[in-house]
C-alpha cells in the first residue's frame, strides 16, 4: 500500500494527471474504476478548505522566549512568528524565493542598490496599514552598535536604507550582494509596526494569518484566523494552538493519541512504529538540517588545533548515521554547507573515522587521556544523548576521555549552547551560502557558536565570505564557497557529522501541497499553508 501512498500523495501535489494516475496504479493491481475513485479523493483533499483547529506539537520552546524577533532561537519562534507575521520575501514551498510584503524590486546592475516597492493595502491586525515607515523600524531593530540581534551580523553590509515612498523602500549596502532578497526572508527580520520611529512587537501585531490570542513561551501560542488576511489561497484554519513538547516521547504520544494534528523530529527509531497507525502518514523531506558539536575556539582545550582535530577524527559518522537517523540522512564534513546548496563542495576528502590519526594529533598536542566534558540534551535534537555517548565509545579508541553531561531539556539553548565549551546543537540551516556563513561563521556573528574569531584561516574565511557574496561570477563564487567550506572544516571548531532529513508525522485529516525542505513543516510555513482535507 505504501506505492498507492505514494500515488494519492503525488496527485494531491498535481505531479500526475489522471491518466497516468490510472496507468500506474493498473501497474499496482487496481481495477481502473477503483483507480479513478481513489484519484478524486486525493484530488478533493488537494483543494484546500477553510475550517477547524489545527494543533501542532513542535519539539522547541524555551521559557526564555520572547515575542522580540530579533531574539528568537528556536523553531517554536520561528513557527510563531511565520504565522502571524510577514517578511519582505520568503521561501515558497516550491523552494522558490519570492516577493511575500514586498510587490516587486530591482537591483542595480553591481547589486549595491535595492529598491523594494511595498504591497499596498496590507493591513496589521490593529488594522492600521502597512508603509515604508514599519519596513525601516523594523529593520533598523536589528541594528546599531548596541543591537543584540542574532541578525546583526547579516544587516551590517546595509550602509543606508531609506523610505523613497510611502510603500518604497531603497536599501544601499557596501557591497554588491546577489543573495540580499534571501536575507530578507529571515524569520527574524518580520516586518512589525513602526511606533515612534522603532518597531513594536510587544503588541504582538503583525499582517500575518493568524492573530495571537495568548502566548505562553516555552509552552504554546494561540491564534484566530485573521479575516483580513491579505495573501489569497492561504491561512485556512480557523484556529491554531502551537505547542512545545520537547519530550520525544511525549510527542509521539501526543500524535498517536491524536491529542495533535501533526509533529516534527520524530525519532528515527519510531518511524517504523508511527507509519503502522492507520491514522497517520509519515512525511519526509532534505533539505540543509544538520545535527553539530560545536567546540568554542575560546575556551581550552578547544583552543588547541590539534586537540579539534582528534575529536573530529574519533568520530565513527557512520555509525551516528546508521544507528542515530538509521540511514534517515547523509554524514556531513565539519562544514555547515548541505548536498541541497548550490556551492556544496563535492570534490572535498570526506573526513572518516581514524582512532590513530586522532591519536597523533592527540599527542601532538600534548594532551594524551584528557577528559571532555560533552553537554547534551534531546531538547538539541532526538538522540542527541545517545549521539554524544556512540562519540564517548568511539573516541575511547583514540585515547579520548569524554563525560557526557545531561543537561536540562528547559533553558537548555539559553544556558548550555552557545555557552559551554562543547555542546550538542541542531541548525536547519540556510539556502545560500552567505547566508548560513553569516549567520554562524563569520566572526562578528552573535550565532557563532564555537566562537572562532581569530587566527589567519578565521581572517582568510572572512574575507573569502565579503568577496563572495559579491563575485557575479558563478565560476569565481564557487572557488571561493569551496575554500571556505574547507577552511571551517580543517580549522573550525565545529563537529558536523551527519545531516538530518526532516521527519513529520501527521494526522491523515490533514492535507498539503509540495513542501518546502528550506525548514521543517513546509519551511516553517505549516499553519499558514496545510489545511484539513
Amino acid at each position: 500500500m505504501a506505492d498507492i501512498k505514494d500515488l494519492e500523495k503525488a496527485a494531491r501535489e498535481g505531479k500526475l494527471d489522471r491518466r497516468e494516475f490510472i496507468k500506474r496504479a493498473g501497474a499496482l493491481g487496481l481495477a481502473a474504476p477503483f483507480a479513478a475513485s481513489l484519484l478524486s479523493q486525493s484530488v478533493h483533499a488537494a483543494t484546500p478548505k477553510q475550517g477547524g483547529k489545527f494543533r501542532l506539537g513542535v519539539a522547541h520552546g524555551s521559557t526564555t522566549d520572547t515575542l522580540d524577533p530579533g531574539t528568537h532561537e528556536n523553531g517554536f519562534m520561528s513557527d510563531t512568528v511565520y504565522a502571524y507575521a510577514n517578511h519582505l520575501f520568503e521561501v515558497d514551498n516550491t523552494q522558490k524565493l519570492v516577493p511575500e510584503l514586498a510587490e516587486s524590486f530591482e537591483a542595480s546592475s553591481d547589486a549595491k542598490t535595492w529598491v523594494i516597492k511595498l504591497r499596498k493595502g496590507v493591513e496589521f491586525h490593529n488594522g492600521r496599514e502597512l508603509t515604508a515607515d514599519d519596513v525601516l523600524a523594523s529593520i533598523n531593530h536589528h541594528r546599531g552598535e548596541d543591537s543584540k540581534s542574532a541578525v546583526k551580523s547579516l544587516l551590517d553590509p546595509l550602509q543606508e536604507m531609506k523610505k523613497t515612498g510611502e510603500h518604497e523602500v531603497t536599501f544601499k549596502l557596501s557591497a554588491g550582494n546577489a543573495d540580499f532578497p534571501f536575507i530578507l526572508s529571515d524569520y527574524h527580520l518580520a516586518i512589525l509596526p513602526n511606533s515612534d520611529g522603532s518597531m513594536d512587537w510587544q503588541a504582538g501585531f503583525g499582517t500575518g494569518g493568524y492573530i495571537i490570542e495568548r502566548f505562553e513561551p516555552g509552552v504554546r501560542t494561540i491564534f484566530k484566523r485573521n479575516p483580513n488576511y491579505w495573501k489569497a489561497g492561504r491561512a485556512h484554519f480557523d484556529e491554531v494552538e502551537l505547542i512545545s513538547l520537547i519530550d520525544t516521547t511525549a510527542r509521539q504520544n501526543a500524535i498517536m493519541n491524536q491529542e495533535v494534528d501533526v509533529i516534527d523530529r520524530v525519532d528515527p527509531k519510531t518511524v517504523h512504529l508511527l507509519s503502522r497507525n492507520p491514522n497517520l502518514d509519515i512525511l519526509e523531506t532534505t533539505g540543509t538540517l544538520h545535527y553539530t558539536f560545536p567546540m568554542r575556539v575560546d575556551q581550552a582545550p578547544f583552543d588547541n588545533y590539534d586537540l579539534r582535530m582528534a575529536v573530529k577524527l574519533s568520530v565513527d559518522r557512520d555509525q551516528l548515521l546508521s544507528k542515530i537517523l538509521l540511514g534517515h540522512g547523509a554524514i556531513g564534513n565539519d562544514h555547515p554547507i548541505s548536498t541541497a546548496n548550490p556551492y556544496h563542495n563535492s570534490e572535498m576528502p570526506q573526513r572518516m573515522y581514524d582512532p590513530d590519526k586522532a591519536k597523533h594529533h592527540l599527542k601532538k598536542a600534548g594532551m594524551e587521556g584528557i577528559t571532555l566534558d560533552l553537554g547534551t540534551s534531546d531538547a538539541a535534537f532526538s538522540g542527541a544523548v545517545d549521539a554524544a555517548l556512540l562519540i564517548k565509545d568511539s573516541a575511547a579508541k583514540a585515547g579520548l576521555n569524554i563525560n557526557v553531561v545531561r543537561e536540562p531539556k528547559d533553558g537548555y539553548w539559553s544556558n548550555v549552547w552557545n555557552k559551554k565549551a562543547w555542546c550538542a546543537c541542531y541548525w536547519g540551516g540556510r539556502p545560500t551560502e552567505d547566508w548560513m556563513f553569516t549567520t554562524a561563521y563569520v566572526a562578528d556573528s552573535k550565532w557563532n557558536d564555537t566562537a572562532w574569531t581569530t587566527g589567519a584561516a578565521v581572517d582568510k574565511f572572512n574575507k573569502l565570505v565579503v568577496a563572495a557574496r559579491s563575485e557575479l561570477d558563478t565560476s569565481k563564487r564557487r572557488k571561493m564557497y569551496y575554500e571556505c567550506q574547507q577552511l571551517v572544516s580543517d580549522d573550525g571548531g565545529s563537529l558536523v557529522p551527519m545531516f538530518a532529513n526532516y521527519i513529520m508525522a501527521l494526522n491523515k485529516k490533514v492535507a498539503h501541497g509540495e513542501v518546502a525542505g528550506n525548514w521543517d513543516k513546509d519551511g516553517n510555513k505549516a499553519i499558514e499553508r496545510w489545511w484539513f482535507a
